[in-house]
């Protein structure tokens, strides 16, 4: 990584807390550990890809980086600048272009179009609320970003129920792009479509990353399509990245024994090669009580009595490859 830091985030932190369920005297009964001292940066027009089983904290992360969940503690820095100071000062104008600069493409488009509105109601209310273009344009500007989705300009008299999925997650696609923003939270864009139709997604991503320059955090279960969008890849598990690495170099080199279990239950189109599918015992525990020491050590093969006791840091084990692992620290 060698070009301009678009996105820091500098030890994120967020914990929910849960409540007793008593109607008149509610007690405090502990936190819910979603995301723990989280830190990364994204270049300019590049994505990063964070992946993990559900329960990880992915999409928490998101939330708290747009300040759609308050962070419990932690910073975060977009183009220098404190996103919590700007959201939190009582400019809104400096915290509206703000939010301009950072949208979100949400995982189900079923759920994230208002099915009473029209396709160009939709994607033209972006314009109503931030004024970035003068109205006498707006028209030509939602026919303009139809087609640069692979929409024509009669799906905008249409409404929601009247598409496919992929054709919706492209009107959420559109609806992201209307303020012209320079990064964008993917959170699992494509994973309630078909297979064919997901790449089709993938690639309309990559095309729109370049052609305008964007820069993506992009949120996923599925390997394969981090694979296909990623520069780098941060593997989160119970709340904490457990390794980061470029993402050719996390597929080859597959440091932590839970990266290793999620990348050897990715289908291999050959059938003649052949791979040993490590099977994690259990479920992830909870994130009220996380374990002691290395969280991930009640469902590791290769647990010690010190992955128990101690947490281990994410340390550079191979140049551009930091890993949190006691055991494999020992081979490099």
């Amino acid at each position: 990584m060698s070009g301009k830091v678009l996105l820091r985030v500098e030890e994120l932190v967020k914990y929910f807390p849960v409540m007793s369920r008593g109607i008149l005297l509610k007690k405090m009964m502990g936190f819910v550990h979603a995301v723990d001292n989280v830190t990364f940066s994204i270049e300019e027009g590049r994505t990063l890809a964070i992946v993990g089983e559900s329960g990880s904290g992915k999409t928490t992360t998101a939330k708290v980086i747009l300040n759609l969940e308050p962070p419990t503690s932690g910073k975060v820095f977009f183009e220098g600048r404190d996103v919590y100071k700007v959201f939190g000062s009582k400019d809104e104008a400096e915290a509206l272009a703000l939010r301009r600069q950072m949208q979100l493409i949400f995982q189900n488009p079923y759920s994230s179009l208002d099915p009473r509105m029209t396709v160009f109601d939709i994607i033209s209310e972006p314009y109503h609320i931030h004024g970035n273009i003068p109205k006498e344009k707006v028209t030509d500007y939602v026919y303009d970003l139809l087609k640069m989705v692979g929409l024509e300009d009669y799906h905008a008299e249409r409404y929601p129920h009247e598409f496919s999925g992929g054709q919706r997650q492209r009107i959420c696609i559109a609806r992201a792009l209307a303020v012209q923003p320079k990064f964008i939270i993917a959170d699992e864009p494509v994973s309630s479509l078909d297979v064919s139709i997901r790449a089709q997604i993938l690639n309309l991503l990559s095309d729109l990353q370049a052609k305008l320059g964007l820069t993506y955090l992009y949120i996923s279960h599925d390997l394969s399509s981090v694979r296909q969008i990623s520069h780098e890849v941060a593997v989160m598990y119970l709340g904490k990245i457990v390794e980061f690495a470029e993402t050719n170099e996390l597929f080859n080199y597959r440091i932590h024994p839970y990266t290793q279990a999620l990348i050897s239950a990715v289908p291999i189109p050959d059938p003649k090669k052949r791979t040993t599918r490590i099977i994690l015992e259990g479920e992830i525990p909870s994130p009220i009580t996380p374990p002691s020491g290395c969280r991930f050590h009640t469902r590791c093969q290769y647990a010690m009595e010190l992955c128990q006791e101690k947490e281990p840091t994410l340390d550079e084990t191979r140049r551009g490859h930091f890993s949190a692992c006691h055991y494999n620290s020992k081979f490099y």
